[in-house]
């Protein structure tokens, strides 16, 4: 599974602004809703309730937040970085600063751990990570999540 098969272009968003973890799942589930069409407070309260059985802040700055909602046709990615970072709860303890939501349709068992799994190997590729925290261009940011830390982009 490629991650430009998850995440558009526009999908981005280069500068989130957030002052705490509720505040980053809000705007993250209000562009989710402008692109998907869905209802902003049904995405919301679909990510809150993943965040109750355990933070998806994974260690080293970054969270994975995801769900499954039933109105959605195909898996849907959002990247985000934060100029601040933010307390997200994470299993490290550490603030996050780059965020990937991933929301999947409620039929999507496999297809949304597979999208889970590639989005957390992207995260844990040498380089990614440092390209991704340096850069604040949407394209340089795209590029990144969907080519990964390529031997020729040193």
């Amino acid at each position: 599974m490629d991650l430009s098969d998850l995440i558009k272009p526009d999908a981005i968003l280069a500068s989130l602004k957030a002052n705490s973890k509720k505040q980053a799942l809000q705007a993250l589930a209000e562009k989710a809703a402008e692109m998907t069409g869905l209802e902003e407070r049904e995405i919301f309260e679909t990510l809150v309730q993943r965040e109750r059985l355990g933070s998806t802040g994974v260690g080293g700055g970054i969270a994975i937040p995801h769900g499954k909602l039933a109105k959605l046709d195909r898996i849907f990615g959002l990247f985000a970085r934060l100029p601040k970072p933010i307390d997200f709860e994470a299993l490290d303890d550490q603030p996050v600063d780059l965020v990937f939501l991933l929301l999947a349709p409620e039929g999507a068992g496999a297809d949304h751990l597979k999208a889970l799994a590639r989005i957390a190997r992207l995260f844990r590729e040498p380089g990614v990570v440092g390209k991704l925290r340096a850069s604040s261009d949407k394209s340089a940011l795209y590029a990144v999540l969907t080519t990964g830390a390529t031997p020729n982009a040193a």
